[in-house]
C-alpha cells in the first residue's frame, strides 16, 4: 500500500526523543488566570512581612526576592481555588478569574502555579543545608488539611468550636506565612536558631480573626468582596461562631447559613444580630485586643522591628468603626 502518512511521521521516534518545545505565547496564554489576578494586586501584606522579618534574619536581597514571589505565587494560586470552592464573584473588586476564565482552565493555572513555585526553589538550595522542599510540601499540606475543614463545615452545617477554629485556621492562614518565615531562617545570616514560627502563628491567627470581621463590616471588603460575602458562602466565620455557640438553641444563624443568602435584606439582618442580640462583633473585637496586645509584647520581646510595629498599626481595628 502506498504510504499515505504525512512526512511529519517520518523518523518520529527522533522527533519524541526531545523535549517538547513551549512557547512564550503558550505559556502566556495557560498563565492568563494567574496574570489577570495579579494585575489587580490585594494589600499585599505578605510582601510587608516578609520584609519585616528580614530586618532580623538578614537575608540576603536576592534570596528574599525569590521567596517574597514564591509565597505570593503560592498565595495567589490558592485564591483562584478558593474563589471556586466558595462560588465568589469579587476579588479585589473585579470579577473573580474563574468567571471569565472558566472553572477547569483555572483550576489548571493554579495547580500549574504551584509547580512553578517549586521551580524557585532551585535558585535557593545551593546555599543551605535545609531541606527546602520539605518545608515546602509541609505546609501546602497543612494548608489543605485547614481548607478541607473549612469546606466540610460548611457544606454539613456544622458549626466548630472556638479552639477547633483556631487549629483550623492555624493550618490554613498559617500555612503560607509560615512558608516564607520557614525559608528565611534557612537563609538567614543573623539571628541564627530563633525560632520564630510560634510567633507567626499568632500573627496568622489575629490577620483571620480580623478578616472575618471586616468581612461583615468593612466598606472597603464589600467594594473588593461584595457585602458580606461570607454569609452569602455559607462560612463559618469567627464572630459567627461565637453567636451559635452562645446560644445553641438558637438557629437562625444556622438558618441564614443554609439559605446562603445573596440579597441585603437576610445579611443585614444577620448582622444586626451578630451585633446587637449575641455580641459577636463585640466579642470578636475583645479577642483581637488581646491578641495584638500579645503580638506587640512578642516584637518587643523579640528585639522590636520598626516593620511589624507599622504592618501591626495598618491592621489594628478600631473598636467604634466596627462595633
Amino acid at each position: 500500500m502506498p504510504n499515505t502518512t504525512d512526512s511529519l511521521y517520518d523518523n518520529f521516534l527522533d522527533r519524541l526523543a526531545t523535549d517538547s518545545q513551549w512557547s512564550e505565547r503558550d505559556e502566556s496564554r495557560i498563565l492568563e488566570p494567574f496574570s489577570y489576578i495579579t494585575a489587580h494586586p490585594g494589600k499585599d501584606i505578605r510582601t510587608q512581612f516578609i520584609e519585616s522579618f528580614n530586618l532580623w534574619l538578614d537575608v540576603p536581597v536576592e534570596k528574599t526576592k525569590v521567596i517574597g514571589s514564591l509565597v505570593n505565587m503560592l498565595h495567589t494560586a490558592s485564591l483562584l481555588v478558593d474563589d471556586i470552592e466558595d462560588n465568589s464573584t469579587l476579588r479585589r473588586g473585579v470579577p473573580v478569574a474563574h468567571k471569565i476564565y472558566g472553572i477547569p482552565q483555572t483550576i489548571n493555572t493554579a495547580n500549574y502555579v504551584y509547580f512553578l513555585a517549586f521551580q524557585k526553589l532551585f535558585s535557593l538550595r545551593e546555599d543551605t543545608d535545609h531541606d527546602l522542599d520539605a518545608i515546602i510540601t509541609t505546609e501546602l499540606v497543612a494548608l489543605h488539611r485547614g481548607q478541607g475543614l473549612d469546606l466540610l463545615w460548611r457544606d454539613c452545617l456544622e458549626c466548630p468550636t472556638e479552639d477547633e477554629y483556631v487549629d483550623m485556621v492555624n493550618n490554613k492562614t498559617g500555612g503560607l506565612l509560615r512558608i516564607g518565615i520557614k525559608l528565611m531562617m534557612a537563609m538567614a545570616r543573623s539571628n541564627i536558631g530563633v525560632n520564630y514560627v510560634p510567633f507567626v502563628n499568632l500573627i496568622g491567627v489575629y490577620f483571620q480573626i480580623r478578616d472575618d470581621l471586616m468581612n461583615l463590616s468593612s466598606v472597603d471588603y464589600t467594594t473588593n468582596k461584595g457585602f458580606a460575602e461570607d454569609l452569602t458562602e455559607g462560612k463559618f466565620s469567627f464572630p459567627v461562631i461565637h453567636a451559635i455557640n452562645k446560644d445553641k438553641n438558637n438557629r437562625q444563624i444556622i438558618n441564614v447559613l443554609q439559605k446562603r443568602p445573596t440579597t441585603p435584606t437576610l445579611k443585614l439582618h444577620t448582622i444586626e444580630y451578630l451585633r446587637n442580640t449575641t455580641r459577636s462583633f463585640h466579642y470578636t473585637l475583645g479577642v483581637l485586643g488581646a491578641l495584638e496586645t500579645q503580638i506587640r509584647m512578642e516584637i518587643t520581646r523579640l528585639g522590636g522591628n520598626a516593620g511589624l510595629e507599622k504592618l501591626m498599626d495598618r491592621l489594628h481595628v478600631d473598636p467604634t468603626t466596627a462595633q
